[in-house]
């Protein structure tokens, strides 16, 4: 074994010691490590393994021609939300969902009033947490949750915990302006499960993107249906559909998808059919934010009633 292995084993150990240190029958817990450690013995030891995420794929070119199916199907690297928390205080309503290609974090978040509740998850994957467990291990501000080592941090109305339910998924529960919220955290941690895959799909999806340009998240936002907005993003290029206007004063008029519309900066925007708004922005020039405009195509069968529920 590596000595960077050792040392995240020594660290685990370490850290599910001083738990039970702290638990109201140290006995026991002892007795339950020493019987871990030996079926360790009989398994592969403790890693974080990386595994394959779903990847898009993005056709080089430019088209500025959108088709209209009667129901648009799934794109190839349609985003999925795969955790779902079996309970969370009252009057709490879902009203933001994220996930996109790859390691792209999915996150779901709940309101009630000035209260937040959000879920994430995050690929091993990625850099950025494939350490995690090491990390866990490392602090003192430890807890269990299902049986693996987690870390709580935060106040009684602001807390974050961070646990992994495997090797290739890293799960944070964030709760803000909430009482207890420590407390609560540890509730929602323990009843989040993993569940079957759930779109996130709203009124519209790329489609072919120019050469550099690549999907990565779809996000659905709005406190009810009637309010909901979808953003896509691909690097930095961000396209948006909602209900409101976006107000541009100062803009000159540019033809998007065949018909009048405004730019401003780094912003082009379109009132759709629908009387909705279509805005596509980014650091790129004008002509590469029209022509993805012109390509966005608009699902007329949105999921959205899950906003507000």
């Amino acid at each position: 074994m590596s000595q960077p292995a050792r040392d995240t084993e020594t660290l685990l150990r370490d850290s599910l010691e001083r738990l039970a240190e702290r638990a109201p029958d140290g006995h026991e817990v002892r007795n339950a490590l020493v019987r871990a450690r030996q079926s360790r013995r009989r398994r592969p030891r403790l890693a974080l393994v990386a595994v394959a995420a779903a990847v898009v794929a993005v056709t080089v070119g430019v088209s500025v021609v959108a088709t209209w199916p009667s129901r648009v199907p799934p794109a190839a690297g349609e985003p999925v939300l795969g955790y779902t928390p079996g309970w969370l205080p009252d009057g709490f309503t879902e009203q933001y969902r994220s996930a996109g290609p790859g390691t792209t974090p999915q996150v779901r978040r709940w309101f009630a009033g000035p209260s937040r509740i959000e879920l994430s998850a995050f690929s091993t994957k990625d850099p950025e947490w494939s350490a995690t467990a090491l990390r866990i291990a490392a602090v003192r501000d430890q807890v269990l949750v299902h049986g693996r080592v987690a870390m709580l941090t935060g106040s009684t109305t602001s807390a974050v915990l961070t646990w992994s339910p495997d090797e290739t998924h890293v799960l944070r529960a964030e709760v803000d302006a909430v009482p207890s919220a420590r407390a609560v955290a540890q509730r929602i941690a323990e009843d989040v499960s993993e569940s079957r895959p759930i779109p996130v799909r709203g009124e519209a999806r790329f489609g072919p993107l120019p050469a550099g340009l690549r999907e990565t998240a779809t996000t659905v936002s709005g406190m009810s249906a009637a309010e909901a907005t979808t953003t896509l993003a691909a690097g930095p290029v961000q396209a948006t559909v909602g209900a409101a206007s976006p107000g541009l004063g100062g803009s000159v008029p540019v033809t998007v998808r065949g018909v009048p519309g405004a730019a401003v900066a780094d912003l082009v925007t379109v009132r759709l059919a629908s009387g909705r708004w279509l805005t596509v922005s980014g650091k790129v020039p004008r002509a590469e934010l029209v022509a993805v405009a012109g390509a966005v195509v608009l699902d007329p069968a949105p999921d959205y009633g899950w906003l507000g529920s």
